[in-house]
């Protein structure tokens, strides 16, 4: 008890307490973004979304000229839309657990204990992003829609 301090000896660091490093968890729970996060995402993400795909149309129609106007004219649109909506979603939020939307936001995508979700969670948000009405499932009580119940994730504050 009475040693004497060794101005050597490493500083001896305080315990971390449960969590402290993960500010979307209280008390080990997650915390859920709130709606007006949520609705922000899926208003910038639609933009984005809907950016990419003028962007590709403009890339088929100067490189393949009449031909790749006619594509697009003969083309569903949602043939075109279900690739980006689906390449978006998963490319983003596989890489970063972020899209453009959540990044703006300050929000990303965990798994129920709060850390990365995986891929095949990604994928399953991504595809229940095809259910019809599945907007509308945000206007319950809480703001954790279909595409978050059914992989088993959530989107919290992320800063």
């Amino acid at each position: 008890m009475n040693e004497p301090l060794n101005p050597y000896a490493a500083p001896a660091a305080a315990a971390a307490l449960p969590n402290e490093s993960d500010p979307y968890l209280t008390g080990g729970a997650v915390v859920p973004a709130g709606k007006g996060l949520r609705l922000a995402n899926f208003f910038i993400d639609y933009f984005v979304q809907f950016a990419i795909s003028f962007a590709f149309g403009v890339v088929v129609v100067v490189v393949g000229g009449q031909d790749g106007m006619d594509f697009i004219d003969r083309t569903p649109g949602f043939l075109i839309g279900l690739p980006i909506l689906l390449g978006y979603y998963i490319l983003c939020e596989a890489t970063t657990s972020r899209t453009l939307g959540k990044l703006v936001t300050g929000t990303k995508v965990v798994n129920e204990q709060g850390g990365k979700p995986s891929f095949g969670q990604i994928v399953g948000r991504s595809f229940s992003r095809l259910i019809p009405f599945e907007a509308f499932s945000f206007l319950g009580e809480t703001s954790r829609g279909w595409h978050d119940r059914f992989p088993h994730t959530y989107v919290v504050k992320s800063r």
